[in-house]
């Protein structure tokens, strides 16, 4: 699987918000700027994020960027989703408008359980990850030290 930059942007603009739900809006700017992110590349998905019900904004001088729900009914899925299209697609069609045949035919119940893992994986909250908070079925994962390794 690839994360593209856009969806690492994206996420990383959600914790900031995230972490911020409670001071009120954020300028585009201040969250390119702690981020490391082009504010140009940074607008153009919080753009997206508030067509997709993400984010909220408001202009002037007050205003500025949030979290249009709470941080914990939005996913890092949610995220991705929002900027990306479908968490997993193979050939560009979702798996379960797949068919296959002959010694291929197990493949189909292979790409489901990927999509499964990934939607379990993907699936903490932006306040859980901006808390550093992660469910213990993640915190394993990642404590497996073939996580780390490349094959």
């Amino acid at each position: 699987m690839r994360i593209s930059a856009r969806a690492d942007y994206a996420v990383r603009a959600a914790l900031q918000l995230a972490a911020a739900e409670d001071a009120g809006p954020l300028k585009a700017e201040a969250i390119a700027a702690d981020q490391d992110i082009s504010h140009k590349f940074l607008e153009g998905i919080l753009g997206d994020m508030r067509r997709g019900g993400l984010v909220q904004s408001q202009r002037g001088g007050n205003g500025g960027y949030w979290l249009a729900r709470p941080a914990a009914t939005i996913s890092v899925a949610d995220v991705i989703r929002c900027v990306e299209g479908p968490l997993v697609s193979v050939r560009g069609e979702r798996p379960p408008d797949l068919s296959y045949t002959g010694p291929a035919e197990s493949l189909l119940t292979l790409w489901i359980a990927l999509r499964a893992s990934v939607r379990d994986v993907l699936g903490v909250s932006l306040a859980e990850l901006a808390a550093a908070k992660l469910p213990a079925g993640i915190v394993a994962l990642a404590d497996d030290p073939e996580a780390w390794t490349n094959p």
